[in-house]
């Protein structure tokens, strides 16, 4: 795709607002219905379709161009001074603290950014009261953690952000050298005192032939996602798996009216970095299953990238934090699925309880099952004498 098909026409000058049909008030987007919904008579009507597809654009036409960004120009944006969030309020709403680090230092500023605009988005399908019932399920699920913590967690305001990710595909031509290790055993006789007497006995000793082995494999990958965002801890939003992508639309403000989004942070050629990074360990571990043999060492990939697209996309999070014995743990729920990852308490008390029930098991094993027995000298060989034949030596090949 060439660079100036990725150019995108300049923000309108006047905020689109969503007025209620029957009554005139603002209506804003209902997760749970999935329409336009107004709060003050209740009547709803579907979202206008965006115009368009879902493109994937050529990575390095992407990389030449800075387009117009996310919002339009009468859209608040505010920038957290503690985790750098920026984060764009459409209509009349604004806001005192920040979604993602709960900081109240937040400074309103113009939106005169150039910016990759989003052409795509997963809209929310799950509501807040879902969400906190998610955060419930998973705190029950937890091992190890205090036992009043379902008690006494206090959720803070969950917040709905359209989150920045970037989508990454690639075609990976990978090249792999390895040695293949190959068990083969020995029999071996050695000494052992039984009743007082010597006796000879035999034993298998494992050892390992090693060859030279090649091969390679061409994978292809769609959308891998890469967080774009620094106002969430990181690493959680990685955590979260189950977004599916298949289920994008093309860009529409309807689906924003009454929430907020969050500017990208990460650029395109940052995330790409970090993506790649995700291809690279993922080719690793293909590759090694390629391997033949038993076990493997000294493995070496080489890996080629062609076919290199992107997508710059809106994906729904539900941020919040709870409180617990005077401490802050963040979570954070999949607005699409209802998935939950975040952060919790460990129980030093159940941890140690568990380590010493442990021992104690281990304990009561080795008295009923080798309190009776008699210790053996230690073993001295006597012979070694090969009883298996070797397979055939040569150079393994896997394509």
């Amino acid at each position: 795709m060439a660079a100036e098909d990725l150019e995108t026409k300049p923000p309108s000058a006047k905020a689109e607002r969503w007025k209620c049909e029957a009554c005139g008030a603002e209506q804003h987007y209902d997760a749970k219905t999935r329409l336009l919904r107004c709060d003050f008579c209740g009547a709803t009507r579907p979202v206008p379709a965006g115009a368009g597809a879902i493109v994937e654009h050529d990575l390095f036409a992407g990389l030449e161009l800075l387009p117009q960004g996310l919002g339009t120009a009468n859209d608040k944006v505010t920038r957290c001074n503690e985790c750098g969030a920026t984060v764009h309020f459409s209509g009349d709403r604004t806001a005192v603290q920040c979604a993602f680090c709960g900081s109240s230092s937040v400074l309103v500023q113009t939106d005169n950014r150039k910016l990759l605009r989003p052409e795509s988005l997963v809209p929310f399908a799950v509501d807040k009261q879902t969400s906190r019932d998610a955060f419930l399920r998973w705190l029950k699920s937890l091992w190890f953690r205090p036992s009043d913590l379902q008690r006494l967690a206090r959720v803070d305001e969950l917040a709905g952000v359209y989150v920045p990710f970037w989508t990454y595909d690639a075609h990976v031509d990978s090249s792999w050298t390895a040695d293949a290790g190959y068990y083969y055993y020995v029999s071996e006789e050695y000494e052992a005192q039984e009743n007082g007497q010597t006796v000879l006995k035999t034993r298998e000793i494992r050892h390992t032939r090693w060859e030279d082995a090649w091969g390679q494999r061409a994978d292809d990958y769609d959308d891998v996602l890469v967080c774009a965002s620094v106002g969430l801890p990181q690493g959680l939003a990685d955590s979260l798996r189950s977004f599916d992508t298949s289920q994008l639309q093309p860009y529409t403000p309807g689906y924003l009216a009454g929430w907020s989004a969050e500017e990208y942070a990460v650029d395109l050629r940052a995330g790409f970095v970090t993506a790649q990074a995700k291809m690279d360990a993922d080719q690793q571990q293909r590759c090694s299953g390629d391997v033949p043999g038993d076990t493997q060492r000294s493995l070496s990939v080489q890996s080629t990238y062609s076919n290199l697209t992107f997508k710059h996309v809106l994906l729904p999070i539900w941020i919040a934090a709870y409180r617990y014995d005077k401490k802050v743990f963040r979570f954070l729920v999949n607005g699409q699925t209802g998935e939950v990852q975040g952060k919790a308490p460990y129980s030093t008390w159940k941890i140690l309880g568990a380590i010493a029930a442990t021992i104690t098991l281990l304990a009561i094993l080795v008295v009923v099952f080798g309190g009776g027995g008699r210790k053996e000298p230690p073993l001295r060989q006597t012979q070694r004498s090969p009883t298996l034949l070797l397979p055939r030596q040569g150079a393994v090949s896997r394509v």
